[in-house]
């Protein structure tokens, strides 16, 4: 990386997510409060010029866009809907849609970080477990300074989501103080 200085870039992942799958119920309440926190976030990185990077599975549809996407999940009656409300993408965020877990897999993820001069990323999304976990390995492997605000990183259980977060922090080094602790880190640097 070229620069020592912190560049960063929030990566939200699958939070634009219609949760309609068997266990998308036990995950809800606690991607719907996550969503809350990585919103607030959002605003406040965004008023300080970073850039915001949508990372969701394209959920096996080959012929969809991400915007059909954001459509989608705010039908009626979609289980994620207040989740896609909270998260809902503004028109100058990126996104990239994944074939797997992890957003480096098969995308331009790397290649557009590169082009926006970042080397730290702030990893937020679901599940924190499985796809967060996946991408934050991959970042890892690629020299990404790693923050993973715990309040906003969800799984379908505090267990599983405290597990995930205690192997990034040890193995991937990765900072998972919460968002507003983070915040006030960042603002004295």
């Amino acid at each position: 990386m070229p620069s020592s200085e912190p560049q960063y870039a929030l990566l939200i992942i699958d939070m634009i997510n219609d949760l309609e799958f068997s266990s998308g119920y036990q995950l809800f309440p606690f991607a719907l409060e996550s969503a809350q926190n990585i919103a607030h976030l959002k605003h406040t990185l965004k008023k300080n010029g970073v850039p915001v990077i949508y990372v969701n599975d394209n959920y096996g549809k080959w012929q969809s866009d991400f915007r059909h996407l954001v459509s989608h999940c705010l039908q009626e009656g979609v289980r994620g809907k207040p989740i896609a409300e909270v998260m809902k993408p503004e028109e100058d965020d990126y996104f990239i849609l994944k074939p797997k877990y992890s957003g480096f897999f098969a995308t331009p993820l790397d290649l557009l970080l590169q082009h926006l001069g970042v080397n730290s990323l702030i990893i937020t999304g679901v599940a924190g477990n499985m796809c967060v976990q996946f991408t934050a390995n991959d970042a890892y492997m690629r020299d990404y300074n790693l923050f993973v605000p715990k309040d906003c990183v969800a799984s379908n259980t505090e267990e599983k989501n405290n597990y995930a977060l205690a192997f990034m922090e040890e193995v991937l080094k990765a900072n998972v103080t919460p968002s507003t602790l983070f915040l006030e880190n960042i603002a004295k640097v």
